[in-house]
């Protein structure tokens, strides 16, 4: 996406004031659309915007009297040949007229030169990312396990490639019979990989060149089989979130376990912990806000249903607040993104108000209510009785909405479709863009098949990258980088 650029135009008619308002963000999918020149048509009344477009892109217009409403679009189609678009504004005879023009959001096509998949395995028969990290060279870092987790031989897997995808290393870590890669962050001087090693807590830190141990790794038994989902800077070191007590331990996703909080210090030395049981059953996210941070994933709701969770807590850990979230049958909440205005954004898969699985996304103001909700589900058209729709990522874009990332497909015997070509038996990945006022601006799912491979496939995570696009960590039975062109 890009951001906005508004130009004002104050009448009367005889003489005309420009101010040029640019509202522009540094963060990805965010490139200023720079108006170049202006020419003021007073024959017509209309203002002549030049603006700087991609050949292979479109746009839209929109005016307004006062910035709180603005009329319904108008494509604009940019200049095939050049980099340089011209569109003519209608100008009214209100007190103050606005323009906003804006980049179309659309589905990247498989096709797309800047589109492209690459995968990677460990040494077991299979392998299963979680979680997919840009790095700050560039490249990206996938994290979750290669084997059957519950079995002895279920080790850590990293894997790290360059910005096309390129392999540069991969690692593998084990101790006892059960081992989960759940996360990462970038520091200066490494990676901080969050998961569990034999049933305990566990932080591991890397060398960005080479993926091997900068240090002993940090285990902590926090309380019966527990795990670290998700790590976060914190003034005094660090903070980190997951679980003690799971009493399904072999799952990956909910271990009916109890929420629980960390804080180490900037040697990733424990200092205290702190249960947040009372208020998650599975704390899966923590994002910082200006000094406060936000938690999120899913708890119990008093039918014994399962249902989204977010809170808001202070450096020390002092509940600011605390919400529940989702319909009266089972919800699964897993990605959680801020965006630049402060907006919280829940993803996850819901049976309320469903056929079947669909996805789930909620957008939180700062104070944890609901500014809306969306549904999204079965983009192939199969009888959605039967399909799965299952988020697991999430990320906010700087127009005020987000993209998620799932898998879609059936898992009954007793129903199988094709329908132009697909299988509802094959799994796809499913990406939906959603709008600043919960609106789907498109959805796609992508398959093996269109890059010439076969099985099935689902989107378990999504990061935003500096070109426009998104990179998606594809489950396909390794660790599988999807990378989507612009949108």
């Amino acid at each position: 996406m890009k951001s906005s650029i508004f130009k004002k135009c104050l009448l009367p008619c005889v003489s005309i004031f420009l101010v040029l308002c640019i509202f522009h963000s540094a963060a990805a999918n965010c490139e200023k659309i720079t108006i170049v020149a202006t020419d003021w048509k007073s024959e017509n009344s209309e203002l002549e915007l030049t603006f700087n477009s991609d050949p292979n892109k479109q746009y839209q217009l929109q005016t307004s009297s006062d910035l709180a409403t603005f009329n319904p679009l108008l494509p604009i189609a940019s200049s095939l040949d050049t980099t340089i678009s011209t569109v003519s504004a209608q100008v009214t005879n209100s007190p103050h007229n606005f323009f906003k023009i804006s980049q179309i959001s659309t589905a990247p096509s498989a096709n797309d030169s800047n589109t492209w998949f690459k995968n990677y395995s460990g040494l077991q028969e299979e392998s299963h990312g979680h979680f997919i990290l840009v790095c700050e060279d560039g490249g990206f870092l996938q994290i979750g396990e290669t084997g059957i987790v519950g079995r002895a031989t279920a080790k850590i897997l990293v894997v790290k490639t360059d910005s096309e995808g390129g392999f540069e290393w991969k690692k593998e870590f084990g101790s006892g019979n059960r081992n989960m890669g759940n996360s990462a962050i970038e520091v200066s001087d490494g990676y901080l990989v969050c998961g569990m090693l034999n049933r305990n807590s566990a932080i591991l830190k890397l060398d960005k060149i080479d993926g091997e141990l900068v240090e002993d790794i940090h285990t902590r038994d926090n309380g019966g089989t527990d795990a670290y989902e998700h790590i976060a800077l914190h003034p005094n070191g660090f903070i980190v979130v997951g679980y003690t007590n799971a009493e399904d331990p072999n799952n990956t996703f909910f271990t009916e376990g109890r929420g629980y909080l960390s804080f180490y210090d900037s040697a990733l030395n424990w200092t205290s912990g702190k249960s947040l049981n009372e208020h998650l059953s599975l704390a899966y996210r923590i994002k910082a806000v200006d000094n406060n941070y936000y938690i999120s994933g899913t708890t119990y709701s008093p039918t014994d249903t399962l249902t989204y969770a977010a809170m808001k807590i202070d450096s020390s850990g002092t509940v600011l607040w605390s919400n529940p979230y989702g319909g009266s049958n089972q919800n699964h909440c897993f990605g959680m993104d801020v965006g630049l205005d402060g907006a919280i954004f829940l993803t996850g898969h819901t049976l309320s108000g469903t056929e079947n699985w669909d996805t789930y996304t909620v957008k939180l103001d700062e104070n944890g209510s609901v500014l809306w909700e969306n549904k999204s589900g079965n983009p192939r058209g199969f009888n959605p009785r039967w399909i799965h729709d299952e988020a697991w990522g999430i990320q906010a874009t700087c127009d005020g909405g987000c993209i998620i990332a799932a898998g879609t497909g059936d898992e009954y015997g007793e129903y199988s479709a094709n329908l132009d070509g697909a299988s509802s038996d094959e799994w796809e990945a499913y990406i939906v863009k959603i709008d600043a006022s919960g609106k789907m601006q498109w959805q796609a799912s992508y398959s093996s098949g269109d890059f010439g491979l076969e099985g099935d496939w689902a989107a378990e995570d999504i990061a935003l990258t500096s070109d426009g696009g998104a990179i998606i960590a594809i489950d396909n039975g390794q660790f599988g980088f999807l990378k989507l062109a612009p949108f």
